[in-house]
């Protein structure tokens, strides 16, 4: 359980509770539930491992303490005696700040004020040491079931308008991925730099969108405010469902807000795919004409390679690394860099850049140039426009040794859904919040992720309490056991 004070702390650091007071209408008679005591009593109720319900949340309310209820609101003094929360009263205000929170017509994603009132929160429930202990952030996307059954085929009337169908993968041998109806949860999580310190996984952005909307381009400017605010865009995390998209909805929106890629290509975005001047484009950079077909063709190093497989495969994309053209500036205004021949720049050896046959001969060497040289072979530099690697393009090559050990960072978004869905405190599957629409969801949502991110702290400073007495007694860090075998393969060597 949660501790009333922590959660009030984040309210009020959040500042949103009187913001969003002055959206609500004044009516006659003041409210007893006031915006200051609905967030936490929501709060409570999901840090209990309670469903979303109102009436857990009012029930949540009234198990505190006398003077916390007093204080808060929750009982409150009227002509005829005292007088404790009903659960209308909590219906009531939660409806005003739904109505003043919502889009005047609904487009399935939420509204500006909603959006920057999610920002607020979470970011509220990062303490100050960890604001700026790293820049990198791990983005994926998840399935949020509506409470609301679908329509029946061919009608569109349903509980929840905003609510559509969608795509989710289910991890099964028999299939691949099947159907949902409701939204998508897009988040990011705190992970940490590349050689720095380790840093708990918080929850930092959040944002849900209809299924009718793509999920990249709908979470995208909500990445791209944060240098607005002060938070600094490292590396960005993503997995092929995000480099996939069109460049001006994610690469080059996140490039031109600061952040460096590290991401998985789809299948269909690897492996040659044409040519700029006589170079050919493969996975994210211009390489010579006469590189070997299958240095272009690597392919990720499989989850269950051996050590001997992995030194071969980084042995591979070292070689291919010596094709590659050099960089030799950063991108300007325009995002365009320069770049130059391997040859020219001493990691091949090739007839047509007569220095590079001085090389040493454990360079690559190229035995039979091009006939009829293009202008990467002819130039001293080229020009690279920033459309023709705008898709692809990263920080690290792809699919190198240390492209792999950075990407591997991604799994703290993956570690988010899943302390999200743990049947054992928070399971959001259908059923789990009984309100429809985008805006109620979206609340309970981000007020789940704010109880998320405290429970990830407890765990975390417990956790280095016990390594300082383990310092202390002279005994290294405690380390996890992992997984020798996979659930898969448990199985398939099981008995029948």
């Amino acid at each position: 359980m949660i501790p009333l004070p922590v959660l009030e702390e984040v309210i009020d650091a959040s500042g949103i509770a009187p913001r969003v007071e002055d959206m609500l209408p004044s009516g006659v008679r003041s409210r007893q539930l006031s915006v200051r005591t609905l967030l936490p009593g929501m709060m409570l109720a999901l840090a209990d491992g309670r469903p979303a319900h109102l009436t857990r949340v009012r029930r949540a309310l009234a198990g505190l303490p006398e003077d916390d209820q007093r204080r808060l609101g929750v009982l409150a003094d009227w002509r005829d005696g005292p007088h404790r929360l009903t659960c209308r009263q909590a219906e009531y205000t939660f409806r005003l700040v739904t109505a003043a929170l919502a889009r005047d017509e609904p487009d399935g994603l939420p509204s500006p004020e909603l959006q920057r009132i999610c920002g607020s929160l979470l970011e509220a429930s990062v303490p100050v040491q960890f604001k700026k202990a790293s820049a990198s952030l791990a983005v994926d996307w998840s399935d949020l079931e509506t409470f609301s059954r679908p329509p029946p085929h061919g009608t569109s009337d349903c509980a929840d308008p905003e609510a559509s169908w969608g795509h989710r993968k289910n991890n099964l041998l028999h299939d691949e991925d099947e159907l949902f109806f409701g939204c998508y949860l897009s988040h990011a999580i705190t992970v940490p730099d590349e050689q720095g310190p380790p840093v708990p996984e918080l929850a930092r952005r959040m944002s849900l969108s209809s299924c009718r909307r793509d999920p990249v381009p709908a979470f995208t400017p909500v990445l791209t405010a944060l240098p607005e605010n002060g938070i600094p865009l490292g590396d960005v995390l993503a997995g092929s469902g995000c480099s996939h998209r069109i460049p001006d909805n994610w690469a080059s929106r996140l490039r031109r807000a600061g952040a460096q890629l590290v991401q998985d290509l789809h299948p269909h975005g690897r492996g040659p795919k044409g040519t700029r001047q006589g170079a050919v484009i493969a996975n994210g950079n211009l390489y010579c004409p006469c590189t070997p077909r299958p240095l272009l063709e690597l392919a990720p190093l499989s989850r269950a390679a051996t050590s001997v497989q992995a030194a071969q495969h980084d042995a591979r994309t070292a070689e291919a690394a010596r094709y590659k053209l050099g960089r030799l500036t950063r991108d300007d205004e325009d995002g365009c860099h320069r770049v130059q021949c391997p040859a020219a720049g001493g990691k091949i050896r090739c007839p047509l850049q007569q220095p590079s046959m001085r090389l040493d001969r454990d360079r690559p060497e190229i035995l039979t140039p091009p006939e009829n040289p293009q202008a990467c072979c002819t130039q001293q530099t080229l020009t690279i426009p920033a459309d023709v690697l705008a898709k692809t393009a990263q920080k690290h090559d792809y699919p190198s040794s240390a492209w792999r050990r950075s990407y591997a960072r991604r799994s703290g978004a993956e570690r988010g859904f899943a302390t999200a869905r743990d049947p054992a405190s928070n399971n959001i599957s259908r059923g789990w919040c009984r309100l429809t629409g985008l805006t109620p969801l979206t609340l309970f949502t981000v007020t789940l992720l704010v109880v998320r991110n405290q429970r990830v702290l407890a765990a975390w400073n417990t956790r280095q309490e016990e390594n300082t007495r383990r310092a202390a007694r002279g005994l290294p860090p405690k380390t996890r056991r992992r997984r020798r075998k996979t659930p898969a393969a448990a199985t398939a060597a099981s008995p029948p």
